[in-house]
């Protein structure tokens, strides 16, 4: 789903911005050129005290340094003297030597719904001596760096004033996109549209093949887009169609928001070298595998980019006077990282083998949700299964997420799935032939298991610039230049209605879903619920229980559901508030009220309440506002 605000004039520059969970980059399309290309913006920051380089890439990292650990000249920066705040190379480097002052995964918290995300916690788990940021204002610094470096170095052409676009996953829910949209605009971003990261994926190889993209893709095409980054597994399908001889492209099913990525392997490797010095005697400390964890993930990239390279070794640091002399060492060899990477994380499994979902412990630590199955083959099988309808118009409900798992009842029957003919990789991880490779050859042993064409795969993607690049060049793509990819919003949203029958003791009132959005539904649209009369309370503190599905494609707006098989609607945040009471109604009264629905033009789902009676109407807003519930977003309009 791309998301917009119309601009009245066009902006000399389009700005895309991925805003990564490890890594940030910044490209650019010059729109006074006839033919505008695509431009890689080079970010300067702080590699270690007193030195600043121009990278590619600025790290998704924030260092709260103690107050006497650098002095005022060491934090000199192109445009300030004294940074708010330190980001990137300097912060992923002093943060691999003290965790407990580096903020990462800043991404993965701000679509955590467990967690009050405007909340200063991060980073987590630290010393109470340790300054705390919210997820919120650490994507805000990360977009100030950018903003700081992009004005710096064009004085008169703000970034400000610029039409920018900032990538986020397709399995953001609208919550986080509109926090997403909060912190560009806290920075004074106005002419900002929100594009999908596998969709920018997919732009930027458009573009980097020009025409001759149409040769390599035709219509009846189902391209699968997999985006394994440093945080997270992104999925998408994209369907080609035709339409009056012309080739369009339409994104069919993105899949859950998978925390699994780089970062969980680099974690992997940093436990194997636990282990191997735990056999020899010597016990590591839980923030001396935090800190070796950055010197596996440079190792890794190594290792599995040079086959020549037999081992990498790895020191791990110490602490206090007395320990000098005694710093441990060890070493990474290839054949640990691809046995702990390739069968780890990449099982060459068949596709009815999904993520098996372990029984959790009643306490648990605060923190990410992270996937328990790390075996990301696993989780693109289990999302194929579950969109083996999408291409169709065959109902897809009839689909159990847990028919096939190992050990379940209908584990020998074939899995139905859908079946892609073109695969785009991107993500850093894929840039490791190995494996890029495992993975290709598990998805094509599905398709020949199944007597169909093995898959294509499309190439030539710089894979840790590839979304950043596409989402500038999807500024010409909003101009009319080049081909578009449809989608609308990729889930149907529903409201749930509390059924009306007696108190049982020990049951909870079973509660119905009534559609408020139909998958596909276009931003700026509106759509009329036809159902029957609800009652809606007001004066009083209520919660709006919403709902999201992706395989539920013909639900229309107003399908009413009494029941529905499990895995297919997930639960999202509800929405606490107290609606307002109007002259001639009372606190607790039950209002009959029709429902209508709105996708913003920033893919905030708006509900609206209409009285009736009278016409009176309340909005609620379908967001993320974690404030009392006296500021929430709702108000009633006469």
């Amino acid at each position: 789903m791309e998301t917009e605000n119309n601009t009245e004039h066009l902006p000399k520059f389009s700005v895309g911005i991925d805003l990564g969970t490890t890594h940030c980059v910044l490209s650019y399309t010059d729109n006074s050129q006839e033919e505008p290309t695509v431009e890689l913006m080079e970010i300067p920051q702080l590699t270690a005290p007193g030195t600043v380089e121009e990278k590619s890439q600025l790290g998704s990292f924030l260092y709260q340094p103690h107050e006497h650990e650098m002095n005022e000249s060491a934090r000199v920066l192109p445009w300030t003297d004294q940074p708010k705040a330190l980001v990137g190379a300097i912060a992923r480097n002093l943060g691999s030597k003290t965790p407990i002052r580096l903020v990462a995964s800043a991404k993965s918290w701000l679509c955590h719904a467990g967690v009050n995300r405007r909340e200063a916690f991060l980073p987590n788990g630290s010393p109470e001596e340790v300054e705390k940021v919210s997820p919120l204002k650490a994507s805000e610094l990360y977009l100030k760096h950018m903003k700081n470096a992009w004005d710096q170095r064009h004085p008169h052409e703000p970034l400000s004033e610029q039409e920018v676009i900032v990538t986020v996953p397709a399995s953001f829910d609208p919550a986080a996109r509109d926090l997403t949209v909060e912190a560009a605009r806290n920075l004074g971003l106005k002419h900002l549209t929100l594009l999908e990261e596998p969709q920018a994926a997919l732009y930027s190889w458009i573009d980097n093949n020009n025409d001759s993209w149409r040769d390599q893709v035709s219509a009846g095409d189902v391209v699968l887009v997999v985006d394994i980054g440093g945080g997270t597994t992104d999925l998408s399908l994209v369907e080609v169609t035709e339409n009056d001889g012309n080739l369009e492209l339409n994104r069919i099913a993105v899949g859950e928001h998978i925390l699994l990525g780089g970062d969980n392997m680099d974690l992997a490797l940093a436990y194997r070298l636990k282990m191997k010095l735990a056999q020899e005697g010597k016990d590591l400390a839980p923030w001396q595998i935090q800190a070796i964890t950055q010197a596996c993930r440079d190792a890794k990239e190594a290792l599995l980019n040079d086959g020549d390279l037999q081992s990498v070794p790895i020191v791990v640091p110490s602490r206090g006077s007395k320990l000098l002399g005694s710093t441990l060492k060890t070493e990474l060899t290839q054949q640990e990282v691809q046995q702990t990477l390739v069968d780890g994380f990449f099982p060459a499994i068949s596709i009815n083998e999904h993520p098996v979902q372990k029984n959790r412990g009643a306490l648990t630590q605060m923190g990410l949700p992270y996937a328990q199955d790390a075996g990301i083959t696993r989780h693109i099988a289990a999302f194929l299964s579950k969109q083996a309808s999408a291409n169709d118009s065959a109902p897809a409900q009839d689909y159990n997420p847990f028919a096939n798992m190992p050990g379940m009842p209908g584990q020998e029957q074939s899995c139905d799935f859908i079946k892609p003919t073109t695969i785009l990789f991107n993500g850093g991880v894929l840039k490791s032939d190995l494996l890029a490779h495992r993975l290709f050859d598990t998805i094509n042993s599905w398709l020949s298991n199944a007597q169909a064409e093995p898959a294509k795969r499309l190439t030539g993607l710089d894979l840790d610039l590839a979304v950043s690049r596409g989402a500038s060049y999807y500024g010409a793509v909003r101009r009319g230049q080049g081909i578009r990819i449809r989608g609308g919003i990729a889930s149907s949203y529903y409201v749930g209605i509390e059924s009306a029958m007696p108190a049982i003791p020990g049951m909870a009132t079973p509660l119905e879903a009534i559609c408020v959005a139909p998958f596909g539904m276009e931003e700026g649209s509106s759509a009329q619920v036809p159902s029957q009369e609800f009652g809606l309370v007001i004066g009083q503190p209520v919660h709006f229980q919403f709902f999201g599905s992706t395989v539920r494609r013909e639900d229309e707006a107003g399908t009413h559901l009494d029941h529905w098989p499990e895995g297919e609607l997930e639960e999202l945040p509800e929405i606490q508030l107290s609606l307002p009471v109007s002259e001639g109604r009372n606190s607790g009264d039950i209002v009959p009220v029709t429902l209508n629905s709105r996708v913003t033009e920033l893919g905030t789902l708006q509900l609206e309440a209409i009285a009736t009676d009278n016409g009176q109407k309340w909005h609620v807003e379908f967001d993320v506002r974690e404030e009392s519930s006296s500021e929430q977003q709702s108000h009633e309009q006469h």
